[in-house]
């Protein structure tokens, strides 16, 4: 498969999955979407389940380099906690990460999650290096702020949407609690 036709074919699958979630990522659901057969697709990823580990790998580096930029903001502009809220939540959402997350951490096969482990190092690391004056336990507090915005950008991406209807919320809540809460982890 040309390599313009594996990447429809990933689009595709990206799309399904972030519109109705892991079990529309199938071969023929993607064949139907970008007009190719059933066996077009065995034949190129395999499987069903190539299929989706090649869906795996390219949203992790999608996400890796969601990460990257996050970094570069804050390393740039240290005092915008907001856009690197922001930056993370696109990820997780309109990036498919928060549902790649889901899919993987349902399905036990965390290995897949492996690549992000440098990504998120390199986030810890960065606003470390802004905080540094802060004391002895800025490590520590720069975790929890991470994992704090990640699970909560995870939740968001998977959950948020029909909980803040029924809150009766705006769309951008959660990503305004966080960056009103975020700087009480770092200083």
């Amino acid at each position: 498969m040309p390599e313009v036709a594996r990447r429809e074919a990933l689009a595709s699958a990206r799309q399904l999955l972030i519109r109705s979630g892991p079990t529309a990522v199938t071969l023929k659901a993607v064949g139907d979407e970008i007009g190719v057969t059933h066996a077009n697709l065995i034949h190129h990823f395999g499987s069903a389940a190539g299929l989706q580990s090649a869906l795996m790998e390219s949203m992790v580096r999608d996400l890796t380099d969601a990460l990257g930029a996050a970094v570069e903001q804050l390393r740039s502009n240290p005092g915008a906690p907001r856009a690197l809220v922001d930056a993370v939540f696109d990820a997780f959402d309109q990036g498919g990460a928060g549902r790649l997350a889901a899919w993987i951490a349902l399905s036990g096969d965390l290995q897949h999650l492996e690549p992000v482990r440098a990504a998120v190092r390199d986030l810890v690391d960065a606003i470390c290096e802004t905080f540094a004056a802060e004391g002895e336990q800025t490590h520590h507090r720069v975790t929890s702020a991470v994992l704090f915005i990640a699970l909560y950008a995870f939740g968001d991406a998977v959950i948020g949407a029909p909980l803040r209807d029924m809150l009766d919320r705006e769309d951008d809540a959660g990503r305004k609690i966080v960056a009103r809460l975020l700087p009480t982890f770092l200083f």
